[in-house]
């Protein structure tokens, strides 16, 4: 038996585990055989980097597979053992698992952060059926941070970089503090190696000082809760060097001026025996006010319980005290790993899929993201970013992140909720939409049947990744139906005019083979290309029409480029709207026109997107249809500006929502009237629910007219949220 497959077992044993240990040595011996040959940059064999692994997860008290993944994760990757092969030798459980962990090597992508970000989705996916392909890649990436000195400097801070911002999130997220903060100190110490060594100096040359310190505060704790009765076990704990860093960072200070550098710990046997210790520790030493937090009644999303108190001890010290059960421990430590049991490969803790719904709302929103930069920015925004703890009227908790407001509190509760969402209240009180919410606040999400739906402000209001998700896809839902019905009547007309029945047409062969040539998946998908103006109801009338009559028949490369000629030399004739021009790439005879859907005003960030025959259709650089269009094809964006701002007379529509209160409208109007606001229209309903949706159309001369009118109907009594709309 070789040292390393030693050390596994005896990993095994001291933990004693209930795993098929017969079956951990036949991986063992599989995994090593297939890496024969292969070194790691140490030099050791590369299955020392496997059996580091599978110890990790020993460590962890992890299933037999689990373990056997830990054996196999580089498997697929690094031998040519197929998956197929997996499956005949180990079964699909298995198979998935080290699949879902395997990098993704065989797509072509232009740059290291593309691959990176589809290794990430990938590994969500494979997560969200099975979470211990997380917990897998976790052990991974720790034991290769723990062998990254091998690696060159522009590695190691590279990896470095992606470990702080992915897999140490991930880690927190599933609850497990001990994998996160060797991932965070280890990741300090290769990213900034001089902050690292200083932060390391400076508390070794007070480390005697503290631990006296610490130990004197420790036999008062132990004196006071043994002549109580309470068994306990108490032990100082110092901050990692990264938290200390990030508190010298962004709190500008140094590290004599941060105090409480150690933490001490009081586990105990039960919940009511901690309240008890809490109890004690505010008579013994005086507690900071604000600096308790109570997280075993409001536990956090991943499952972290404890109490939390800062405290003056003995000479005017301050050190923060955190109190326990024994198994609160066990789950602060390795989180969903310290519960998560399988028999027969099933799940047996329901609960532990409650806690993971962040993974499904993840998978939800990343499938809207195609560009690998947004999923990357959009992840690290939701697994980074501080968290706030709200309560809804009956007292469910709900987290969300640090600056989220009202309406990513009604998409967290429902998709439905956030649609028909007119109003909030906060504790009690109306608050605007774009108010940002704290912690331990009561929120209350009122709905009218009436709402037109979401609006496209919420999505530079909302702060979560999921709800901006949720208002995208409304916005390209109801812009889809629209333009399936367009594209339709488009191509009808179309095939009438070139002289056949498209009804007739329809239920042939032709269309499939048309369908399937511009990469589309089914007829809806045609008619929504044609309707929002992507494909030409022209071209693929005549590609039918040549598939009828052979001897007109086109190829798909000339029409393609008779398109494309179409399109760059046509000269267009300049058009004004008002006395405001709108430059295409700094060239005014362009023919343009303001798209309907966003109507953009002097001010907005505007796009051009180029059109089949109509010149280019000009969008506020917000507007969801413009991202839907670019999806499509991005090869049609055009720079585009504003000339002589400010001169010519724009429409725009606003929502405002609030209370169904007496003279609401009157007041409303009266701010109109009082700045010289034209008011083309004006809709008001009254809802059962005691709220008013008001919808009018003004004009306007640029975004700074719009912007001062909504300041000043925000202002008025009754009124909850004022925002743009579109049509």
């Amino acid at each position: 038996m070789d040292e390393y497959l030693a050390k596994l077992l005896d990993v095994i044993d001291k933990n004693s585990l209930d795993v098929d240990k017969k079956f951990i040595i036949e991986s063992y011996e599989f995994a090593k055989e297939w890496h024969n040959g292969q070194k790691r940059e140490s030099g050791e064999e590369y299955i020392s980097h496997p059996a580091a692994v599978a110890c990790i997860l020993a460590e962890m008290k992890m299933d037999t597979l689990s373990i056997a993944g830990g054996l196999f994760h580089d498997l697929l990757e690094d031998t040519s053992f197929t998956y197929e092969m997996f499956v005949k030798k180990f079964g699909v459980e298995l198979a998935d698992i080290v699949d879902g962990v395997t990098k993704l090597t065989m797509i072509e992508l232009k740059t290291r952060e593309e691959m990176f970000a589809e290794n990430v989705r990938k590994m969500f996916l494979a997560m969200s059926k099975d979470i211990r392909v997380l917990i897998i890649k976790l052990a991974d990436r720790l034991h290769n941070m723990r062998t990254l000195n091998f690696k060159s400097e522009k590695k190691q801070k590279e990896i470095s970089r992606e470990t702080l911002e992915i897999y140490a999130p991930l880690a927190h997220r599933l609850g497990m503090s001990k994998i996160k903060w060797e991932l965070e100190d280890l990741s300090l110490r290769y990213s900034n190696p001089e902050a690292f060594y200083e932060i390391v100096v400076a508390i070794q040359e007070k480390r005697v000082e503290r631990e006296q310190y610490i130990s004197y505060v420790v036999d008062m704790l132990k004196e006071n809760l043994n002549e109580k009765g309470i068994p306990n076990d108490i032990e100082g704990r110092p901050k990692h060097f990264y938290s200390i860093y990030r508190k010298m960072h962004d709190k500008n200070k140094t590290i004599d001026q941060i105090f409480d550098l150690t933490a001490i710990r009081v586990i105990v046997n039960t919940v009511n025996e901690c309240y008890a210790v809490l109890g004690i520790v505010h008579t013994i030493f005086k507690p900071i006010p604000g600096r308790f937090k109570d997280y075993i009644a409001v536990p956090k999303p991943n499952m972290y319980q404890s109490l939390h108190s800062t405290l003056i001890g003995p000479h005017g010290k301050t050190f923060e005290i955190q109190i326990r059960t024994f198994e609160m421990h066990k789950i602060a430590e390795y989180g969903i790993a310290a519960h998560w049991k399988y028999k027969e490969g099933i799940e047996e803790s329901a609960a532990s899929d409650i806690k993971l719904a962040w993974i499904r709302e993840i998978l939800e929103w990343q499938n809207e993201i195609k560009d690998s930069k947004e999923f990357m920015e959009s992840l690290k925004n939701d697994l980074i970013t501080d968290e706030v703890y709200l309560f809804t009227p009956k007292g469910a908790v709900i987290d969300l992140p640090y600056g989220s407001t009202p309406i990513d509190f009604a998409y967290k509760i429902h998709t439905d909720v956030g649609n028909k969402c007119v109003g909030a209240k906060v504790d009690g009180k109306m608050v605007p939409l774009d108010f940002k919410l704290s912690n331990g606040q009561i929120v209350e999400i009122l709905t009218s049947n009436n709402a037109k739906g979401p609006n496209l402000d919420w999505i530079s209001v909302v702060k979560s990744s999921s709800a901006k998700s949720k208002i995208k896809s409304w916005f390209k839902k109801q812009l889809r139906e629209e333009n399936i019905v367009k594209g339709k009547e488009l191509l009808e007309r179309e095939a009438k005019k070139q002289g056949f029945n498209f009804g007739e047409v329809f239920k042939t062969d032709i269309f499939e083979t048309i369908i399937k040539k511009a990469n589309l998946y089914n007829f809806d998908d045609l008619y929504a290309a044609v309707g929002v103006g992507d494909i030409n109801a022209s071209s693929i009338v005549t590609k039918i029409r040549d598939q009828l009559h052979p001897k007109h028949k086109q190829t798909d490369e000339e029409l393609l480029k008779d398109l494309q000629d179409k399109i760059e030399g046509e000269k267009l004739k300049k058009v004004k709207k008002g006395k405001v021009d709108v430059l295409v790439k700094g060239e005014q005879n362009i023919l343009v026109r303001f798209a309907k859907c966003c109507n953009p005003v002097p001010g907005d960030k505007i796009v051009g997107f180029v059109t089949q025959g109509r010149g280019v259709s000009v969008h506020r650089s917000d507007c969801v249809n413009f991202h839907n269009l670019m999806m499509q094809d991005g090869n049609k964006q055009i720079e585009v500006e504003w000339a002589n701002e400010g001169k010519g007379k724009y429409s725009t529509s606003l929502q405002i929502n609030g209370e169904d209160r007496e003279w609401l409208v009157s007041d409303i109007a009266s701010v109109l009237s009082e700045y010289k606001v034209h008011m083309d229209s004006i809709n008001a309903k009254a809802n059962k629910d005691k709220t008013a949706i008001i919808s009018i159309s003004i004009s306007v001369q640029n975004i700074d007219d719009i912007k001062f009118i909504i300041k000043k109907i925000k202002r008025l009594n009754g009124v909850s949220d004022i925002f743009r709309t579109t049509n």
